[in-house]
Formats: structure tokens, C-alpha cells, sequence
């Protein structure tokens, strides 16, 4: 116990020198407001380079640090107007959950808008990618994302998911449509995959370029009533978010849940009894959906994958596309009776980020559960149609998950 604790306080020592040993480097001056910045509001700001410059008052505290969730933490310097101001390291292109660490109370910035990751309403910044034209806001047809309450008999509540409906869904009222259910990871919630992961844009886009199928996009929450997680053989709350970043996956028996790295365990049955018996029944009955089989898909990023990996085993009378997004993968050996799977699964796509796969910052989490890429191959060389992408340069994160949305999509209900 001691040498574990001896090397977390190590491994943060290091990250927070590494952090600071950056901001005397030259800079280039080329910084402007991330486009996730409340209006008017002129930080956080980032440059060409990907480098963040933060920037609060708070006259009266004594330290105050940038704290990039799952990421470096960067020690402010306070000026004599009153005001803290860091310069980091280039960080990676796309959506990053911090907060701002004020005399060692970890609270949101206030001058961005605030997104559900890591368990707490927090703040986001934007660093621009150069794929970002994918899910950019353009002048082509848009579709609507809406909120909308069901009842779970299985929860005994009403709950709350997203659904995206494409751009002509309320001009031919006879068209009816697939669907794909779409979960986000762990400690995120339905707003997710709306707002950091910009499933409409993308769904936009690639609609009014020709290259996806219109289809609607369930988003629901996966932290239901009942729903019971543990970490290393310890019980969690019942219906809680876990702990810290998401997640990633593993290959544990398709029937209750999985383990996930650090020894997480995930028993997603609770959420699966909603999705299969009052979600999916709900959808067909008050959206027009083309409601059979081959006109479902599911897919999710993180634990939201391996909650996909589990649950479209057990259904696959429910699914035909899956997708998993950094969340584990799907050998031959999970797959009991392969002609059967190879007559009802169209498409099993896997994905992760560049840095997930090997010893970079990733942390080799695409090996929980065996090589995901091995496995795609092994699926496709039994006759699978099976799919293995991979984010350049990036690892855990959003950008990782919206490119592999943008590439899922284009299979899907072809």
C-alpha cells in the first residue's frame, strides 16, 4: 500500500513539474477565445500551437491551479491586477472537461459554458481540430434534438433521453426510420453525446453530403434506479455515477456486465431492463421507427461500449449494427453460435483513440479484453462484416468518440 501511494504522489509530482516546466517556454501570441467560452467572455483562449492561457480574478485566494480532468494539472501565477494566469502545454485537438482549483476548492470557470463529465457539472474548453469541418455548424439542413421524458415501469420513474431526428422527419409524415441507440460513458449523462459529442452536427453533415442514411439517435442516461457498480470488489451507491473519467472496456460474459480496468465492475442489467422493456417500446410507439431487428443499431463510447458489447450479445434478436467506442471488443470466443451472429449482426465496429493502444498517454487501455484489433480481424476472417478504426493522435477523449461516430454512421442500415 505504501509503494502504490509513493507512486501516485510520484506520478503527480511529475505531472505537475512537467505542467509547470512548460509555461516559461516561448509561446506563440496568436491566442483567442475557445468557442465554448460563455459571450463576451474572453478566457480560456487557445493558440496555434493547441497551447491553453486561463485567466481568473480572484484577488484574495492563495493558490489556484488548472485542472484538466484525467489530465495535467497547471499551477497559476497571480498577477498584481488580482487575477491567476497559466500558459499549458499544447493539449490534444477537441473537447477538454478542467475546473479551477481555488485554495483547494475544485470549481467550475466561469467564463465557459458548463458540460455533465466526471460525475459534476464543470467547464469545457474547444481546442480546433483540423478535421473539425466534420461537425462544424453549416448552412445545410438541420435536424432537431429533443428532449424527452418516458416512464420505466422497470425504474418505476420517469426518466429523461435525447433523440435526434433528421432535417425532412416533419415533412414526410409517412417516412419512417431506423434507429440507433447511443450511450455515453461513465460519469456523463444523456446530455452527452448532444453537446460534447455533436452527434447532430455530425448527423447534419454527412446527411446533406449523402453519406449517411437518415436515422434517429436515442441518448439515454445510463445511471438508471437499480443500476449497481463496483470498483475492485466493492459495492458503489446503487444508481450513482462512477467514479472519474470514463471507463474503458473489457470482455466479461454478455449476461450481467463486464470488468473494467483498475477492477472496476459494471452490472448493467438494471439499465438493460429499461432499454430493452420500456426505452426501445416507447421509441416505436411515439416516433415513426422502422421497429424491427434489422433497422436497430446501438453503440456508446467508453462504458457506454462496453454496456453495448454486453447488452447486443444477450439481445441480438434487438440489434443488428454494434458499436463500440474505446470500450473493449468482440472476439469469436464470445460469440456462442457464429452462423446465427453472422445471419443477425450487419456491422461490429470498433474503435479507439491512437494513444489508447500503446504505452503513450492512453495507457494501453485498448488491451482490457484482448487485442481489439486482433479481434475485429478475427470476427471479419469468420465472416463478419467487422470494422477497426483508430483516432489519429488522441486518446480517452471526445475527439476520439465524434470521429468514430462519423465514421460508424456511414455503415449503418446500408
Amino acid at each position: 500500500m505504501k509503494t502504490k501511494l509513493a507512486t501516485l504522489i510520484l506520478v503527480s509530482v511529475f505531472a505537475t513539474q512537467f505542467a509547470t516546466s512548460q509555461i516559461n517556454e516561448p509561446v506563440v501570441e496568436d491566442f483567442k477565445p475557445s468557442s465554448l467560452n460563455q459571450p463576451g467572455k474572453q478566457y480560456p483562449q487557445v493558440n496555434s500551437e493547441r497551447r491553453v492561457r486561463a485567466r481568473v480574478v480572484a484577488p484574495q485566494a492563495q493558490s489556484v491551479t488548472l485542472d484538466f480532468l484525467g489530465g495535467a494539472k497547471y499551477p497559476m501565477t497571480k498577477g498584481d491586477d488580482g487575477a491567476w494566469v497559466v500558459v499549458t502545454r499544447p493539449q490534444d485537438e477537441g473537447f477538454h472537461y478542467y475546473q479551477l482549483v481555488i485554495d483547494g476548492a475544485g470549481v467550475p470557470d466561469p467564463g465557459t459554458f458548463y458540460f455533465y463529465g466526471g460525475n459534476r457539472w464543470g467547464s469545457g474548453l474547444e481546442v480546433p481540430a483540423k478535421d473539425q469541418d466534420f461537425y462544424a455548424l453549416k448552412n445545410v439542413p438541420h435536424g432537431q434534438l429533443r428532449q424527452t421524458l418516458y416512464y420505466s415501469k422497470n425504474a418505476d420513474a420517469v426518466l429523461r433521453c435525447f433523440v435526434y431526428t433528421p432535417p425532412d422527419y416533419d415533412k414526410n409524415l409517412t417516412m419512417r426510420y431506423p434507429v440507433l441507440y447511443l450511450q455515453h460513458g461513465g460519469g456523463e449523462d444523456e446530455t452527452g453525446w448532444g453537446s460534447q459529442g455533436k452527434a447532430g452536427l455530425i448527423m447534419d453533415n454527412l446527411i446533406a453530403q449523402g453519406k449517411a442514411r437518415p436515422f434517429l439517435i436515442v441518448m439515454a442516461n445510463s445511471y438508471v434506479p437499480g443500476s449497481s457498480y463496483a470498483f475492485g470488489g466493492r459495492p458503489a451507491s446503487t444508481n450513482q455515477p462512477t467514479a472519474g473519467a470514463p471507463a474503458s472496456g473489457t470482455n466479461a460474459a454478455p449476461s450481467r456486465g463486464a470488468i473494467g480496468p483498475g477492477g472496476r465492475r459494471f452490472d448493467f442489467s438494471a439499465f438493460q431492463r429499461v432499454l430493452i422493456d420500456d426505452l426501445i417500446p416507447f421509441i416505436d410507439a411515439n416516433f415513426r421507427t422502422l421497429a424491427d431487428q434489422p433497422n436497430r443499431a446501438m453503440a456508446g463510447l467508453s462504458m457506454g461500449g462496453m454496456q453495448t458489447r454486453t447488452i447486443t450479445l444477450a439481445n441480438l434478436d434487438k440489434f443488428s449494427h454494434i458499436g463500440i467506442f474505446s470500450g473493449g471488443s468482440i472476439a469469436p470466443s464470445d460469440v456462442p453460435d457464429m452462423d446465427a451472429f453472422k445471419q443477425k449482426v450487419r456491422v461490429v465496429f470498433v474503435s479507439y483513440g491512437s494513444r489508447e493502444l500503446g504505452g503513450d498517454r492512453g495507457g494501453g487501455r485498448g488491451g482490457f479484453g484482448g487485442d481489439p484489433k486482433a479481434n475485429t480481424e478475427a470476427l471479419k476472417a469468420a465472416g463478419v462484416n467487422s470494422y477497426f478504426y483508430v483516432s489519429p493522435e488522441t486518446g480517452h477523449e471526445w475527439q476520439s468518440w465524434r470521429r468514430s461516430l462519423h465514421a460508424f454512421a456511414q455503415l449503418l442500415f446500408q
